[in-house]
């Protein structure tokens, strides 16, 4: 096989950057090591930034999500039982977010991808990918028991924390940092209405939770957890008593509890890889850089990383210039550290700190009570919270 663009991964980087290369006449094969039911099935985080939803408007991908999608115009910061509003267009001149569920993201782009995209092709093994430096890299997979070669002009690695395609940096050539977080969530989908319409962060005397949504019936929340936990070792009357007790305010706002459909445990931890280049191979996503979900960030870097990459890669090939490309790295790390730090300003604000001491405590509550009355500092989280720009 031959095609322009050889992506490795087909979660919503991979999908993206291939709806994206399409519309402008670049040809790219997609290879996904997981069958159609597992990746259409794969829970992930559903906040959007602004940014986010005009680039999956601008593939085709938007119908669905502007029917289904929730538009959200702040959160909501709780702690010493008080509640606080951050009013996210006030504070950046109109901007909001959107929550829309990623398994929805992909269900749209594959159903896109397969009517009229270039090849899809599902439990494809990506075994590696060779001579990243040649003027054709070439990825090795095997499909339907038989090991096949796709030869590229380039190579992009969306496939996530674990890369095959990270693997083809030579050793000495890539740099990575790294930060693991003391603490877990426990995440758990229930079929209950949100009670609430915005996000509700909370830093409750037992450490932190939040509240989320998938749709106006399911519910999405999460607890602090410490690290090993098993989902199994807390009962559904548990979950919901803790829940309670973290997002307690003085009023009348009560907690909806309702069936519990899914439990998992999320360690939480930041990587950075740099360079995202080697010669004609490039890493975007999950293969590039993970965050804490705290800032909500993952999915939203993700979709910056493609945008970045299309355009370049589409300036490529209809101008033969590669000036975008080659700045390809740099533009997106530059982002990537001011969300990395975002996230972990975040998670270190809201988070028991299973080493800290009453001191950190006062701490956090100072970074809270200065954000909670000052709108400077206000704008900022708002400003990170619904998107930096994108570089270009």
């Amino acid at each position: 096989m031959r095609t322009t663009v050889g992506i490795v991964g087909g979660g919503p980087a991979g999908l993206l950057l291939a709806r994206l290369l399409h519309r402008a006449g670049v040809g790219s094969v997609v290879l996904e090591g997981r069958s159609r039911a597992y990746v259409e099935r794969r829970q992930r985080a559903g906040m959007l930034e602004q940014g986010t939803v005009d680039a999956l408007r601008e593939c085709g991908a938007g119908d669905r999500l502007d029917v289904e999608g929730l538009p959200h115009s702040g959160i909501e910061l709780r702690f010493e039982r008080e509640r606080h509003h951050i009013d996210f267009p006030a504070l950046t001149g109109g901007r909001g977010v959107m929550i829309y569920p990623q398994t929805e993201i992909v269900k749209d782009l594959i159903a896109l991808q397969l009517a009229d995209g270039p090849p899809l092709l599902f439990e494809a093994q990506v075994l590696a990918v060779e001579s990243p430096l040649s003027d054709s890299p070439v990825v090795r997979f095997v499909h339907e028991g038989r090991e096949q070669t796709l030869d590229c002009a380039y190579v992009v690695g969306c496939d996530g924390g674990h890369s095959v395609a990270r693997e083809a940096f030579p050793a000495g050539t890539l740099r990575t940092y790294a930060r693991d977080y003391p603490y877990s969530w426990l995440g758990i989908l229930a079929d209950v209405p949100p009670a609430g319409q915005e996000l509700v962060y909370a830093r409750g005397a037992t450490g932190f939770a939040l509240q989320s949504m998938r749709s106006p019936t399911v519910s999405r929340l999460y607890l602090q957890v410490p690290n090993g936990t098993d989902p199994d070792d807390w009962s559904d009357e548990r979950i919901w008593d803790e829940l309670a007790a973290r997002f307690a305010v003085d009023g009348d706002w009560r907690l909806n509890r309702g069936p519990i459909t899914a439990k998992s445990v999320t360690p939480l931890r930041s990587r950075v890889h740099e360079p995202l280049r080697h010669g004609r191979l490039l890493l975007a996503g999950d293969a590039a850089h993970t965050v804490p979900p705290t800032g909500a960030k993952g999915l939203n870097l993700a979709v910056s990383d493609v945008r970045v990459l299309a355009h370049g890669l589409i300036e490529l090939h209809r101008t033969g210039s590669a000036q975008l490309l080659d700045r390809y790295s740099q533009l997106c790390l530059d982002r990537v550290w001011q969300a990395t730090r975002f996230s972990y300003d975040m998670t270190r604000m809201l988070h028991a700190q299973p080493d800290g001491d009453v001191f950190d405590h006062r701490i956090q509550l100072a970074r809270l009570r200065r954000i909670t009355t000052s709108r400077p500092a206000a704008a900022e989280l708002a400003a990170n919270y619904t998107g930096l720009p994108l570089g270009r």
